[in-house]
This record gives structure tokens, sequence and C-alpha cells, in this order.
């Protein structure tokens, strides 16, 4: 199983970060957000430390992602519609194909997956 971080970030949402020791797998493949009310966030993570989403409605985010002791954090979110420009997250495992749950900075749930491909 390969090692990565999750992060709930924002509104609408929610990403995982590869652990720096173990990122081949992250770098090239698709997390996944999946909210209750059908809504969706595509992340993706890039061995240069840059991260950029796409949300179902259309809205797109970039930022750089780092590792800081058992998180990943995501800093100089842009646009801050949500008026966050940073957020952490603990790290979860997690491999190509698998689910795991956990909730964005509001509180709500969501699922998250990590899918092979871009």
């Amino acid at each position: 199983m390969k090692r990565f971080l999750c992060a709930a970030i924002a509104a609408a949402f929610a990403c995982a970060s590869p652990a720096s020791a173990d990122v081949a797998a992250a770098f090239g493949n698709t997390v996944v957000s999946h909210y209750p009310d059908g809504g969706w966030v595509k992340h993706w993570f890039n061995r240069d430390g840059s991260y950029s989403a796409e949300f179902s409605d259309g809205r797109r985010i970039t930022a750089t992602w780092r590792v800081e002791g058992n998180r990943v954090c995501l800093n100089g979110i842009r646009p801050s519609f949500m008026m966050i420009s940073r957020f952490c997250s603990p790290m979860i495992e997690a491999g190509v194909g698998e689910r795991w749950a956990s909730r964005d900075p509001l509180g709500r749930r969501v699922q998250n997956e990590l899918i092979s491909g871009r």
C-alpha cells in the first residue's frame, strides 16, 4: 500500500498528497473528492510542489503543497474565494483504487478516491 496524505480543503474541495518518501504513485494520478450532493473535486499534485484542482461547477484553484511533519499543507491557495489561503490535514494511507472518508474545513463529509491517470 502506498502512503499518501489527505487534506480536506475549503468549502468544496478535499485532497490527497504524496508523502515525500513515497511519491511516485501519486504523481500522474488523480484524487477525486465526492460530496453527498453529487458534487466533486479533482485534485492533482505535481513533483515540483504545485497543486491544482477542478470543481464540478467549473471553478479551478491552484496552490503549492508540502509535507509538514505528519500533515500535508496547501499554501497560497488561489483564487481564495473562501478566504482560505492555507490549509493542512493529517496523513492518510491509500493506494490507487482505494477510498477514504474526510471532512472539508467547513466540516462537511467527503469520500476521497485515488484513481489512476489524470
